[in-house]
C-alpha cells in the first residue's frame, strides 16, 4: 500500500527546530545534575511514596508492564511489527519502525557518560535485578519511541482499519503513561532516570518522525 503524501509547512519545522532545542537544552540540565548528584534526595523521597503500599497484584502488573522493554523482547516485537508492516506493503513505515530501535543506541552512550549506579536495597525496595548503568531508562525511552511512532502511524494511515487503530493507539499509550510509574515501583530506577529517559526517547521519536513525515518517496 502506499504511504500517503504527507508535507510538513516551514512553521511546523520552526516549531520542531524549537521543541528540539528545548528538550535538548532541558535534557542537558538533568543530565548535568545527575553526573554530579548521583542519588538526590529527590530521587530517594519520590520512590518511597511510588512505593508506599506495596503489593503481590501490583508487583506483578508492573512486571507486565515493562515486559516489552527487556532484552531480547523489545527487538524481537520492534521487528515482528515492521515485519507485518512490510508484509502490507507498508515499506516506509517498517524501515522507520526498525529506525526506532537506534535509540538505544543513544541511550547506552549517555548511560556509559553519566555510569550511574542502580537504586540499592538499602534504599529502596528492589522487586527487579537489574544490570548495566541507570540514567537514563532505557524501557522509557524504547516505549517512548517506538509505541509513540507506532501511535503516530495509527494516525496517519488511515487506510488500516479504525477499529485496529484506536485499539493499538489505547495499548500503546497506556504503556507509554504507566512505564515511568512501574520503572521506579519495581526498584529499577530514580525518578530523574525516568525523567531523563522521556526527554530523550522524546527527542529521538521527534527526530525519527520529521523525517518519516517529510514528503519524500524512499520505496515505490
Amino acid at each position: 500500500m502506499a504511504t500517503p503524501n504527507i508535507l510538513i509547512t516551514n512553521k511546523q519545522k520552526r516549531i520542531l527546530i524549537m521543541a528540539i532545542v528545548m528538550l535538548s537544552a532541558i535534557f542537558l540540565a538533568i543530565t548535568i545534575f545527575v553526573f554530579y548528584f548521583q542519588v538526590p534526595l529527590l530521587d530517594i523521597k519520590l520512590s518511597e511514596e511510588v512505593q508506599e503500599h506495596p503489593a503481590a497484584v501490583l508487583d506483578y502488573l508492573m512486571k507486565g508492564v515493562s515486559w516489552l522493554g527487556y532484552m531480547p523482547n523489545s527487538v524481537i516485537v520492534a521487528l515482528i511489527t515492521a515485519l507485518i508492516f512490510y508484509l502490507f506493503k507498508y515499506k516506509k513505515e517498517a524501515l522507520f519502525l526498525v529506525l526506532t530501535m537506534s535509540s538505544g543506541l543513544v541511550s547506552s552512550f549517555v548511560k556509559m557518560i553519566v555510569n550511574r549506579s542502580r537504586p540499592s536495597k538499602s534504599l529502596v525496595r528492589i522487586i527487579e535485578t537489574t544490570q548495566q548503568q541507570s540514567y537514563p531508562s532505557v524501557h522509557v525511552i524504547f516505549y517512548i519511541v517506538f509505541l509513540g511512532f507506532l501511535t503516530l502511524l495509527m494516525y496517519q494511515l488511515v487506510t488500516i482499519p479504525k477499529f485496529i487503530r484506536i485499539g493499538v493507539s489505547i495499548i500503546a499509550l497506556l504503556l507509554i503513561l504507566t512505564i515511568p510509574f512501574s520503572r521506579i515501583y519495581l526498584g529499577a530506577h530514580w525518578f530523574t532516570d525516568v525523567l531523563g529517559g522521556f526527554l530523550l526517547g522524546l527527542l529521538c521519536l521527534l527526530v525519527i518522525s520529521y523525517y518519516y513525515l517529510k514528503n519524500v518517496i524512499i520505496f515505490k
